[in-house]
């Protein structure tokens, strides 16, 4: 009997297929352990998720140290205001109006000194004002009765409200002001509400004055101390990067159309694709160049910047090569068309083609020194001259197409025989077709080169404005004096 139970144990249903291996039919597994199988499932899955989320945050932070630095400075700023909550001594002094500061500190705080100060001003403002007529209003109710209270309070709240919202369309409020009108129309809705309940509204009103007023003291300390981060400074390298930028995409660009056949390692396409699209940058900067020089004009003097540096005449420059990579765009879509002109079209203007975008890219470059050492340059209304040159000669080059190109075709269709009537003759329509797309990428050159040289008076004015030296070279050789002829000389001539 064991053993015929052991051999029952051992049994095992199979199924015989034709032209298939026999398979063994294994039981179902229970809802125990379909759940764990899921569970261990799920948890591996967001296992997996929070280790790539902490992979990019920590790419992040060592791409961007200014992101970690400015996280640390508002913990800092947190840190020191909670002392007034925390503290009894503080405490007593603030009351649960203490919880104020760590609201403002939340509030206000930004990622650069410029944002900062900008909140911090329009909130002490704002709330000062909101409160100072609160108080007015608050008086005026008292003092009309019992009955008119509410509706003095309720009247003013709808028009002063209403005409606070209204000033946030107006430009000059909405560029300067409009964060304080909107702590304006909080505090003064709070206050002159609350005091309707309220009996000591003036303390009310005079603690989150004051918890307000520490919050953004300790916010401008910390964030002018601690690494300030300047928007001014970023501003002025944006400028100076884009300039890089567009002059490396212009170069890259003619180089690529001349130079198709030249086969370039696999290692350096990414890289050259890259400068390639880099007029990409300067044409998606106009908002943050108009958010940095906003918010520059409320930072004090720092670095090489007075307190009245000219940053919206960055703006200018901004302007000018906006429209320069408009036309950098319309060379690249040029140059990666599918209709292109023949070699030999090519061919022969190629060194004018060339040498033009080389003269304007060093412009470019020329003009990016300017601004990154904030220093005049005498080079450069010599390299604009002879880019200029190099549009005339372009030009010319241009002009000779039509003689050595087009006309022996012309004069072989002329030359053919007559008896072959059933051919039509040829014509130089299709030589002219084949032309247009040379001819198109030719006018942007030109183009552009006009449109380099609206930069350089942007940049020249910006110089004026700011106030830029001479590089320490130039200053060297208008030092250097004159060397009078050797006594020997003389003698030769003599």
């Amino acid at each position: 009997m064991v053993k015929e139970n052991e051999v029952s144990e051992k049994l095992e249903w199979r199924i015989n297929f034709p032209d298939r291996k026999s398979k063994v039919l294994v039981p179902e597994s229970g809802i125990l352990d379909k759940t764990w199988a899921g569970l261990k499932g799920l948890l591996g899955r967001f296992t997996s998720m929070v280790l790539k989320f902490l992979e990019n945050a920590w790419n992040l932070g060592v791409a961007e140290p200014k992101k970690v630095i400015h996280g640390v400075k508002v913990g800092l700023t947190l840190f020191l205001v909670s002392l007034f909550y925390y503290m009894k001594p503080l405490y007593d002094g603030l009351g649960g109006n203490a919880m104020w500061a760590i609201m403002t500190v939340v509030v206000v705080f930004e990622s650069n000194v410029g944002a900062t100060l900008y909140k911090c001003f329009n909130r002490v403002i704002g709330t000062f004002l909101a409160g100072s007529l609160a108080l007015g209003v608050q008086w005026i109710a008292c003092k009309s009765g019992e009955s008119f209270e509410p509706i003095v309070i309720g009247v003013s709240v709808f028009f002063l409200a209403s005409a606070a919202t209204f000033s946030r369309f107006i430009p000059s409020v909405k560029t300067h002001f409009d964060y304080g009108t909107m702590i304006f129309i909080l505090t003064f809705s709070l206050v002159s509400v609350s005091g309707y309940r309220e009996d000591e509204v003036f303390q009310l009103g005079h603690q989150r004055l004051s918890t307000i007023a520490i919050g953004t003291s300790l916010c401008i300390i910390i964030t002018i101390i601690v690494y300030p981060i300047w928007s001014g400074t970023e501003l002025h390298l944006l400028i100076f990067r884009n300039l890089g930028k567009l002059a490396d995409s212009l170069e890259g660009c003619v180089t690529e159309y001349f130079e198709e056949g030249k086969t370039v390692p696999e290692s350096e396409k990414d890289g050259s694709k890259r400068i390639l699209q880099g007029y990409k940058c300067v044409l998606n900067s106009k908002g943050t160049e108009e958010s940095m020089a906003k918010l520059a004009i409320w930072e004090p003097g720092h670095d090489r910047f007075n307190f009245r540096h000219p940053w919206k005449q960055y703006l200018k420059v901004g302007a000018a090569m906006r429209n320069c990579a408009y036309c950098v765009e319309a060379l690249n879509s040029s140059v990666n068309s599918k209709n292109q002109a023949p070699e030999h079209l090519k061919k022969h203007l190629r060194d004018a083609c060339m040498a033009l975008s080389s003269c304007s890219s060093y412009v470019l470059k020329e003009l990016a020194l300017t601004v990154e050492n904030t220093t005049k340059s005498s080079k450069i209304d010599f390299l604009v001259g002879e880019m200029n040159f190099s549009v005339q000669e372009l030009q010319d080059a241009l002009k000779s197409v039509p003689n050595s190109v087009t006309e022996p075709t012309v004069l072989s269709t002329l030359e053919a025989p007559i008896n072959e009537a059933n051919r039509e003759p040829k014509t130089t329509i299709p030589l002219i077709m084949e032309f247009l797309p040379l001819a198109t990428l030719v006018s942007l050159l030109i183009e552009i080169a006009a449109r380099i040289e609206e930069i350089a008076n942007a940049v020249d004015h910006l110089a004026g404005l700011a106030k830029f030296k001479l590089a320490m070279d130039e200053k060297a050789n208008q030092k250097k004096p004159i060397e009078e002829p050797t006594s020997n000389a003389q003698d030769d001539e003599m």
